[in-house]
């Protein structure tokens, strides 16, 4: 009624001044011939006159409600690509061409859209294809590389230190190519998942012991403590506990001695659970914790080390998010990083309902 009235203010401001210079006539007339027009015929006049007025405002009203209703309701729900299809009660020809358009510029949107979706399943597509066809080679240079060390006795020690520094880059490939491959999932992630109740220290345990080689070289001694039992995807979990291992190490390769990468479990009872990751790196900037999990965001540790993708806690954050676990992280400059993830004990639960909500 209020957006109504205003956008006829202007209209019913010209009519009151019309009535008024109408019982000014009036008036004038009744001045020039006394008795020929009586006051109640003026005051009949305005009556009647605001009373027509009146009534065409209200039939007005009733017959664009409903366009505002659908105005307003589709402003609420701008967020929703459909949010413009819900005005149809256009009644004058300004509302019916302003509908039109909107209807154009809609359908025009959804066009460019699917050209973008299009070109970008194309390129997610690309990407997985490269990642297995690289996947070939990576995996025949690390061969080659074990056979040289199972060799090592008839190697020079030259030798043999070159084909640890081969292994270990094919590690770093491999896990670069991983990383290229969970990032092009992650916008299919509900078509690739499967979540289930998995032992979480067996889950901790197999990834440590594929990290062991560049544990054993740099020094670093992992330890489990504790047991817990949680709802979860064992693939993407094994994905972002990947990347602690992989981020403790390369920050722990640099100090010199030896140094803990400790994983702390604990089982809720009900039925959720943490997991706690602390390795004895160099630490991270308070200035730069708060934005570690922004993508491609390096900070001082990534310009010093020059191996840092920035992509690792990103993916990892964006993960647990959407498997219902939360993630944080804490660390002191120059001592240690710890990161926790917490599980919800009806994850599966939640991330349905995210999904609903996604979706509606």
């Amino acid at each position: 009624m209020a957006l109504f009235l205003r956008d006829r203010l202007l209209f019913i401001i010209v009519a009151l001044l019309i009535i008024a210079l109408s019982i000014s006539m009036l008036l004038l007339e009744r001045e020039r011939y006394s008795g020929f027009i009586e006051l109640g015929t003026i005051y009949y006049f305005v009556v009647l006159a605001l009373f027509f007025l009146g009534i065409w405002l209200a039939v007005d009203y009733l017959r664009q409600r409903t366009y505002f209703k659908q105005l307003l309701d589709a402003i609420k729900r701008s967020e929703e690509l459909q949010a413009t299809t819900i005005v149809q009660a256009t009644v004058t020809m300004e509302q019916k061409l302003v509908a039109k358009m909107l209807e154009e510029q809609n359908r025009a949107y959804l066009n460019e859209l699917g050209k973008y979706r299009r070109q970008q399943e194309l390129h997610n597509h690309f990407v997985l294809q490269w990642v297995h066809h690289m996947k070939t080679p990576v995996s025949v240079i690390d061969l080659l590389a074990q056979e040289a060390l199972q060799q090592s006795e008839a190697l020079q020690p030259e030798h043999k230190q070159l084909a640890l520094s081969v292994q270990e880059e094919t590690d770093r490939m491999t896990r670069g190519l991983e990383m290229m491959l969970y990032t092009a999932r992650l916008d299919k992630f509900e078509i690739d998942l499967h979540v289930k109740q998995i032992a979480l220290q067996e889950l901790v345990r197999s990834v440590i012991n594929a990290h062991k080689k560049l544990c054993i070289r740099h020094s670093i001694f992992p330890r489990i403590d504790g047991e817990a039992f949680v709802e979860t995807d064992e693939k993407w979990m094994t994905f972002v506990l990947n990347q602690f291992v992989s981020n403790a190490i390369k920050y722990s390769k640099g100090k010199p001695g030896a140094k803990k990468l400790m994983f702390q479990l604990e089982s809720h009872r009900n039925g959720g659970g943490k997991l706690t990751v602390t390795d004895e790196g160099i630490g991270i900037a308070p200035h730069d914790l708060p934005r570690v999990f922004e993508p491609f965001f390096t900070g001082e540790n990534g310009r010093a080390t020059g191996e840092s993708t920035g992509m690792g806690l990103y993916l990892a954050k964006q993960v647990c998010n959407r498997l219902g676990h939360v993630m944080a992280i804490s660390s002191v400059l120059g001592e240690s990083t710890t990161i926790t993830i917490t599980f919800e004990p009806r994850g599966i639960h939640i991330l349905a309902g995210e999904s609903d909500r996604r979706e509606s």
